[in-house]
């Protein structure tokens, strides 16, 4: 008889938790690629089947769909190349995972280490640039990789060092917590990444550097990884981040304070309409809710509030402005957001996928869960969801870092 127990790869229940456990173990293989070991994650039956029976239970609106779509060792952040259907893995380990689809099946077809030979420390953010340029943002370094795509089978392809090793945020601010970077292209060209700052609350003598540095905000660089600014501040732990196809305006979740609460406080889907401003962190704990340890400071003119209020402690992460034609039509320009699940609550909440509209004003509307089922009833997770993205035939997929794995989500009537 199955049961449930805690798993390497997370906790499940039942029989999938078995089903996973058993090739988990042994589903990564090593060969040599152009002189260096190259790992490869091997699609096996057992483990597809293992995640099918926990797309099973997720509950969707009428018409969608979810099913395994690979296994992927600490899925976090993805990025799909121009051709719409390669997709590169970041992961909060020290590897980048790309995935080749089976067009028959859609489903990976291969599942490998893209550029063994580079030494990365926490590479979660992954992005294109127009050019075909994939940037890897570490925990603290910045690297990009020309024609990506191309060479997405070397075992050392071409990598441009757009910021060095201990020269995106000072060493001595390193944490692992916080550290999980995220990327995008700006319509004026530049790149954005996200700093998370080490602090559940920061102390107040840190404030000043952190500004002036862009930890607890949003920095950007040049594609060649000069003239760095500081775009946005006021953030607490931003991982996610997305530019609205349609505006050109900037918009990103942020995570906010823990141990205030179960229903304290909200977390927050923003919008950055100029450079500049301050996002209310750390006067603000989370939507208008004051931190203990700045109740008593004047909070700085013009700070931003956030266009939505989220779930607390739900751990909203990846999101992405929907674009394709495959889903209803009032999908169409709003944001889907994964929610990773709560740690510090007595009872959990996330683990899901929320959607968010966005009207032609560029208004958010109120948000909606659109698959659910990752906690079971016994309060145990089957999954983490982690980031959202588009593939070129308007489905969505889904990461899991906890399960190792990656879903697809679709539409069909």
């Amino acid at each position: 008889m199955c049961s449930t127990k805690p798993a390497l790869y997370g906790v499940l229940t039942g029989c999938a938790y078995a089903m996973l456990l058993t090739t988990s173990l042994a589903a990564t293989i090593t060969e040599t690629v152009d002189g260096v070991p190259t790992q490869f994650e091997e699609q096996t039956e057992d483990g597809m089947a293992a995640l099918g029976s926990v797309a099973d239970i997720i509950v969707m609106p009428d018409g969608f769909h979810i099913e395994p779509y690979a296994l992927v060792p600490d899925a976090r952040h993805m990025a799909v190349a121009a051709d719409g259907k390669t997709v590169f893995v970041g992961t909060t380990t020290d590897q980048v995972w790309v995935i080749t689809q089976d067009e028959n099946t859609m489903k990976a077809a291969e599942v490998r280490e893209f550029a063994p030979s580079q030494s990365f420390i926490l590479p979660n953010g992954v992005c294109f640039t127009d050019d075909g340029s994939l940037v890897v943002a570490e925990q603290n370094r910045v690297v990009s990789f020309p024609n990506a795509l191309e060479n997405k089978e070397q075992g050392d392809p071409e990598v441009k060092i757009l910021v060095g090793q201990g020269m995106l945020i000072p060493p001595s601010e390193e944490s692992f917590n916080h550290s999980s970077r995220v990327c995008d292209q700006g319509p004026d060209g530049r790149i954005y990444i996200s700093l998370g700052q080490p602090y559940n609350v920061p102390p107040k003598e840190k404030l000043k550097l952190y500004d002036s540095l862009g930890i607890g905000g949003i920095i950007s660089i040049d594609t060649e990884g000069l003239d760095r600014q500081v775009y946005a501040t006021g953030i607490r732990n931003s991982v996610g981040l997305e530019f609205n196809p349609n505006s050109g305006n900037l918009w990103f979740t942020d995570n906010q304070v823990d141990g205030m609460g179960d229903d304290i406080p909200p977390e927050e889907l923003n919008k950055v309409t100029e450079p500049g401003k301050n996002y209310g962190f750390p006067w603000y704990g989370g939507g208008t809710v004051r931190t203990h340890e700045y109740i008593d400071e004047p909070i700085p003119e013009g700070v931003v509030d956030p266009e939505v209020e989220l779930d607390a402690h739900a751990a909203s992460l990846g999101m992405m402005f929907y674009q394709g034609d495959m889903f209803p039509e009032e999908y169409k320009g709003g944001i889907f957001i994964a929610q990773h699940g709560s740690w510090d609550r007595s009872v959990p909440i996330g683990a899901r996928v929320v959607f968010v509209p966005i009207n032609e004003q560029e208004e958010a509307g109120v948000p909606s869960i659109v698959a659910t089922g990752w906690i079971d009833a016994n309060e145990a997770y089957l999954g983490r969801p982690v980031d959202v993205v588009e593939l070129g035939d308007g489905s969505l997929l889904i990461s899991d870092d906890s399960a190792g794995a990656i879903y697809r989500m679709y539409y069909e009537d």
